[in-house]
């Protein structure tokens, strides 16, 4: 959705501005562009693979400033960089095309690759396939359940505790079959693959994404300028009701009883520029069948 990005975050030259999810580069690239050497972009990804790919890129251009750093820690970054508040910050939410296509790290059930599924590499926590050979019935139904909203959760589980009483399941391409295995025959005919949910929900647990968005929603505020916009581009459901509720609540005004004078003293600290969720035309979509579930919305800090 660059071009949606670009419509609405005002990029203009000698302005500051923020890539909060580097990924492929492609939002960058255009915001660079549009700079025309002048200003600083600052672009982060907690995917070494990323910051990687992103500094090989962009080594033409003076005005970027690529870190190693989850998005939740965007204050932290600027303050490290010397930057008080910038005039605009782009988040998209969803994977890159590399992380699905060649990362080697299982994020698709496409690829016969190890089930790791972790952005940041191979340090951290539990991966992908720690989940779902040692999680218990109930936890993997509520990661399913709760954060891939898999109405098939049950038989799914069934399937993959009996599978990984043979062997432990390895890999991406062998977590896809046993889950489209479980999932009835009619239900296999709908347009997304029958694993998508499931890959979407580990994907979140493994990474606590939901967390790092929670974090991100509180601090980025103190991040933008007077006038300065958001862009946040989600894939989610649960990710979109949160950029919705939190942009709300910088909007809101005055929240004491209407038959009471106002002692909260409260006043909006920001103004939602797209009422309803910007999404991707028919023809992105055709070109890029997983911007179908893309989300946009745009706020201006006051």
């Amino acid at each position: 959705m660059t071009e949606k990005v670009m419509e609405f975050a005002d990029v203009k030259p000698g302005k500051t501005f923020v890539d909060a999810t580097l990924g492929g580069g492609g939002h960058s690239r255009a915001i660079l562009e549009a700079m025309k050497g002048r200003g600083l972009l600052v672009a982060l990804d907690r995917d070494p693979d990323a910051v990687a790919h992103g500094r090989e890129i962009f080594q033409a251009f003076e005005n970027i400033r690529i870190v190693r750093a989850n998005y939740s820690q965007l204050p932290a970054v600027l303050d490290n960089l010397g930057i008080e508040a910038v005039d605009g910050i782009v988040a998209d939410l969803g994977l890159s095309l590399h992380q699905l296509a060649a990362s080697g790290r299982g994020f698709s059930f496409q690829a016969d690759e190890p089930l790791g599924m972790r952005m940041d590499g191979p340090d951290g926590g539990p991966t992908a396939g720690d989940i779902v050979n040692t999680a218990s019935a109930h936890e993997l139904l509520k990661i399913f359940r709760d954060y891939g909203q898999e109405q098939y959760a049950r038989r799914i589980v069934d399937a993959i505790l009996r599978e990984r009483q043979k062997a432990p399941l390895a890999t991406s391409f062998q977590l896809g079959q046993v889950v489209a295995g479980a999932v009835p025959a009619a239900a296999r005919k709908k347009g997304i693959h029958p694993a998508t949910r499931v890959f979407q929900a580990l994907r979140i647990k493994v990474n606590e994404e939901l967390v790092h968005l929670e974090r991100f929603l509180e601090c980025f505020p103190a991040c933008l300028k007077s006038g300065g916009r958001i862009c946040i581009i989600s894939f989610h459901s649960l990710e979109d009701s949160m950029v919705k509720a939190a942009f709300r609540s910088l909007e809101k005004t005055c929240t004491c009883p209407v038959h009471l004078p106002c002692v909260c003293g409260k006043k909006p600290r920001a103004k939602v520029i797209t009422r309803r969720a910007v999404k991707p035309s028919d023809e992105e979509v055709g070109i890029n069948l997983s911007s179908r579930s893309a989300r946009m919305r745009v706020l201006e800090m006051l």
